[in-house]
């Protein structure tokens, strides 16, 4: 608890000292005190009162608490408007902003977040590289933390964003698989690469009735491209059961996360390469 808060329930400075004195609370900074071990929420509440009155978590923290899982952060986030000042807190970084949104509507023990949306958009900007942006997007929205249209919303109202040519096709991918990268740009980029395009959407026959593949090559290199909806509920089981039915017919398959084809379309084409090569087919 804050100092503030325990004056408010009649506890002033000398109470606290003696009560810390004693052993039965303990100091926690400047500003709190705390009984018994310091938990997780514990310290993102401390660094909270250290940094002031106007801040309020933002970032991964504000996601974790929204609901993210799995998700593993070195520090606490928070974000105070421009004209408020704030207390440096170790341990923590504080995003400033001219345009502060209104915070999320919580209950009143909850702890101060900013919105989900907004969050992940300012943790994306200050993400330490563009794989970590990814990958953070993809499980905020996988998880059901973030709606994916309101964060298309927030993004494209966001005004002056850092880091917008990377997180632009990213943040599209995850949320609007329509106009996703898709096989007319995998295509684009065999013939950039200098490998013989494919012919899209091959036809197939699958347990169900017809099964139509992405890409393939007349040598029986066939290469899907996998967006966001690919990793939801019994898409991966569906997948697996068509890919296997594809491999036993004879044919090879590579798989191709949107993702990942943005962030690594070298390496990816590199293995596109190797496998033309491998069923003897050409490559400049």
């Amino acid at each position: 608890m804050s100092r503030a808060q325990l004056r408010s329930m009649g506890l002033g400075p000398n109470d606290v000292r003696s009560e810390v004195a004693a052993g039965r609370w303990h100091a926690e900074g400047r500003v709190a005190v705390r009984v018994g071990a310091a938990s997780r929420l514990g310290r993102l509440w401390r660094a909270l009162f250290e940094a002031g009155r106007s801040a309020r978590f933002d970032g991964v923290t504000a996601l974790q608490l929204a609901g993210l899982i799995n998700w593993e952060a070195r520090t606490v986030d928070l974000v105070v408007p421009h004209n408020r000042s704030y207390r440096a807190v170790e341990g923590a970084r504080v995003f400033v902003e001219r345009d502060l949104e209104p915070a999320a509507p919580t209950r009143t023990a909850d702890a101060p977040r900013s919105e989900p949306a907004y969050a992940l958009v300012r943790a994306a900007m200050n993400s330490d590289s563009d794989r970590q942006a990814a990958t953070l997007i993809a499980m905020s929205v996988q998880q059901k933390v973030v709606d994916p249209a309101r964060l298309l919303q927030v993004w494209r109202a966001w005004r002056l964003p850092r880091r917008r040519e990377a997180l632009e096709p990213i943040i599209v991918d995850v949320c609007d698989g329509a106009h996703s990268l898709g096989e007319l740009d995998f295509a684009r980029l065999c013939r950039e690469r200098g490998l013989p395009e494919p012919k899209r959407q091959v036809i197939r026959k699958g347990r169900d009735g017809r099964v139509f593949l992405d890409v393939r090559w007349e040598c029986g290199l066939v290469v899907e491209i996998d967006g966001v909806q690919h990793f939801q509920g019994l898409a991966p089981v569906d997948d697996a059961l068509r890919q296997n039915a594809v491999v036993l017919r004879s044919d090879a398959v590579l798989r191709i996360p949107v993702l990942g084809l943005r962030l690594y379309p070298d390496e990816f084409l590199d293995q596109v390469a190797m496998g033309l090569v491998a069923r003897g087919e050409s490559v400049a």
